[in-house]
């Protein structure tokens, strides 16, 4: 898949597997070596499942020996991870009928591309007011590292509250669910994400709206320089996203911070009523989630962020483990009930999915055991979710069986359904 929307065929010709690669005790147990001439066949094959060239796990099959500053050329044989590649190419992966899959989500992403659902892009930051409401992408990982881009999938675009459940996460990570919901509550809200109402125990109602969001800014690396805390939500969110940096958006920052007022009011309301841990500087607190709702990232970086929650939070493309599956399972489940503002009951009822989405008209959606989608389309709805995303995720959902409470036999099986969409 490219940036020009093309799906790439299934080759039924291929060589089998097992013909293009010599294995060998010399290279190790679970390594390969392929000729240059049989490489193309290979990375072809590779291809047409979506392991795209930049996948850190096969640098050397696409782009040669580390040790070549060019691409591979020559005789040499080229070695590889053999195990990985063998049970790809033989059927074990997340989704095996790739090219089917991306066809019929291209299908719907046309669809909606084409349809007219009304929203506004969010202007009460703004910076955001400025962006350009036509844009329209969509990216998705398999919890293997199959990945398709469509549309502006390359146009970054600020996180904003798609940012609060990685925030959450390393709270999780660092202090345990016990410590950190002695600060916020587990409840849908009912109300819009910067609503000035607490629960009854004084707390924030869950960490999906703003007054959650600023209180576990305050939990995260707590007595560390301000410097040092945003790099590690940097540096969290670069691992999820399997290396691929994430910027930052300073225009967007002071923008965020020059409107405030109402997180400065939510802010002082949590102080008022000790909801905050003991020491909390509110001013630092509150500049910090403003800076973490201006980092940046584009759809094909956050789908990858998708995936690792949905493997668990292993990253697909790395291995590495950014999050314990606690802290995974926590921050889904919240996800699930509380991630789409006052929509969230109609979007687990129509799409069934843990989602996060933020105003600047992303939506990150984790389907757990097969991968993850990010959606990017700037005009929202009155309760900030992308119009077109709305839409989109509805289709998806029910060509595909994705719902989380679908029967497993029945998921992928509806497919032919996108069509009539």
């Amino acid at each position: 898949m490219n940036g020009n929307n093309e799906v790439a065929p299934i080759c039924a010709a291929s060589p089998s597997p097992s013909s293009m690669l010599n294995t060998g005790s010399d290279t190790g147990a679970s390594t390969a070596t392929i000729s240059n001439g049989d490489s193309q066949a290979l990375r072809q094959r590779l291809l047409d499942l979506g392991l795209l060239p930049d996948d850190p796990r096969f640098q050397t099959i696409f782009h040669g020996p580390s040790s070549s500053p060019r691409t591979h050329t020559g005789d040499a044989p080229i070695a590889f991870d053999n195990e990985r590649v063998e049970a790809f190419l033989n059927g074990g992966i997340a989704i095996p009928e790739w090219g089917k899959f991306v066809e019929g989500v291209k299908k719907i992403f046309d669809q909606v591309s084409d349809g007219e659902y009304g929203g506004k892009v969010a202007s009460y930051i703004p910076q955001l007011a400025s962006v350009d409401p036509a844009i329209f992408a969509i990216s998705f990982c398999s919890i293997d590292g199959q990945r398709f881009n469509l549309g502006d999938s390359s146009v970054s675009f600020c996180l904003q509250s798609c940012i609060k459940p990685i925030s959450y996460s390393i709270a999780l990570d660092e202090i345990g669910a016990t410590i950190v919901h002695k600060h916020i509550g587990r409840e849908p809200s009912g109300k819009s994400f910067n609503h000035m109402s607490l629960l009854d125990r004084k707390l924030p109602h869950n960490p999906m709206i703003n007054a959650g969001a600023i209180m576990s800014s305050s939990l995260i690396q707590r007595g560390l320089p301000s410097y040092k805390r945003f790099s590690k939500v940097q540096e969290v969110c670069t691992k999820l996203c399997g290396g691929k940096k994430i910027s930052f958006d300073n225009g967007v920052y002071l923008s965020e911070k020059g409107s405030a007022d109402r997180n400065y009011a939510l802010g002082f309301m949590m102080k008022e009523a000790g909801a905050f841990p003991q020491g909390t500087n509110l001013t630092d607190t509150l500049e910090f989630y403003f800076q973490q709702c201006s980092l940046e990232a584009d759809t094909d970086r956050m789908a990858i962020m998708a995936a690792t929650y949905a493997n668990g939070g292993v990253c697909p493309l790395t291995g590495e483990t950014v999050f314990q599956p606690s802290t995974v399972r926590n921050t889904l489940s919240l996800m699930a009930t509380c991630g789409m503002y006052d929509y969230s009951g109609e979007w687990n009822f129509r799409v069934g999915l843990p989602a996060k989405s933020g105003v600047s008209g992303a939506i990150w959606v984790v389907v757990p055991d097969v991968g993850g989608f990010c959606l990017y389309s700037p005009p929202v709805d009155s309760f900030g979710n992308s119009k077109k995303g709305l839409e989109f995720f509805k289709a998806v959902s029910d060509a595909f069986a994705l719902h989380t409470l679908e029967p497993r036999r029945c998921r992928m099986l509806r497919q032919s359904s996108a069509s009539s969409f």
